[in-house]
């Protein structure tokens, strides 16, 4: 791996350690010099790193991004959300669905697990952590982020294969890079190629369709479809989203906003949604 990126993939891994220790000790306000400490960068690298990452310094995510603040953006969520439905979801401020093509796989590959179906696949390193991504010529097929704490890389490659058990999957980890770095760095245009009931289908399509630095919950994203009675199967649906980052399913909380079953990680979602909301509020 890169050196560059290999760097890039500890400090996240340190920024992500950080973050899980502000949510519990948050009460207790600890300094900037007890943070760098407790992850062992010096105050003034700690500060830009986590600047970088998260988009603010570590004592403003601190007064910031708490469970109040997820609460607060809760409050705007459903009227920002039912504004870009209203417009035809034409908005300029939209961010993945200007960028993002969701094509499902035939009926008759969804019930063959994608037999027939090339995929090309390797782990790199991301902004957010490692990463697995599988991509054929109809676009990705597959984005997950490596856990330490909930999914090792062997348990996220065998949900990997989970999904396309018949596919004919072919590693390799330097294309793998190269599409990463497209995502994450470059922001080039691409296509999803998913596989999922219609159901399901529709529901990723949704989630695309909240607005960058906006979060909803599921109850919206049910009311968004015309299904208001269908919370469960909604959250069900998006728990199942196999494209991490890409279809944001990060950005759906409980009505508590409670930030839970994330499967990549809650430390994890935690960075997303705060860098994606604070640096809206920057910009706004």
């Amino acid at each position: 791996m890169d050196t560059k990126l290999q760097t890039n993939t500890e400090n996240y891994k340190k920024i992500e350690k950080v973050i899980k220790y502000i949510d519990e000790n948050f009460k207790e306000q600890p300094t900037v010099d007890a943070l760098a400490e407790y992850i062992g960068m010096s105050k003034y690298h700690f500060i830009r790193v986590f600047k970088e990452y998260v988009g603010v310094t570590p004592i403003q995510f601190l007064q910031s991004v708490t469970l109040n603040y997820a609460k607060e953006h809760l409050k705007e969520s459903k009227s920002i959300l039912d504004s870009s439905l209203d417009i035809g979801l034409s908005s300029a401020s939209r961010l993945h669905d200007l960028f993002v093509n969701i094509i499902g796989v035939t009926p008759k590959e969804y019930k063959e697990f994608g037999k027939n179906v090339k995929i090309t696949y390797g782990y790199g390193a991301t902004p957010f952590g490692e990463a697995l991504i599988g991509f054929t010529k109809r676009g990705v097929s597959y984005l997950g982020f490596i856990d330490s704490s909930n999914e090792n890389k062997e348990q996220l490659f065998e949900r990997f294969k989970e999904i396309w058990a018949k596919a004919d999957l072919i590693e390799d980890d330097n294309e793998a890079q190269e599409y990463l770095n497209k995502i994450f760095i470059d922001k080039e245009k691409f296509d999803l190629y998913v596989k999922g009931t219609n159901f399901q289908i529709n529901i990723w399509k949704a989630l695309l369709n909240i607005p960058n630095g906006t979060i909803a919950t599921y109850q919206d994203i049910a009311n968004s479809v015309n299904k208001p009675k269908a919370v469960r199967a909604v959250a069900s649906a998006i728990s199942s989203n196999h494209i991490g980052y890409l279809i944001p399913c990060h950005r759906v909380l409980a009505k508590s906003g409670a930030m839970s079953g994330y499967r990549w990680g809650i430390e994890r979602k935690k960075i997303l949604v705060a860098y994606e909301a604070i640096k809206k509020d920057i910009k706004s």
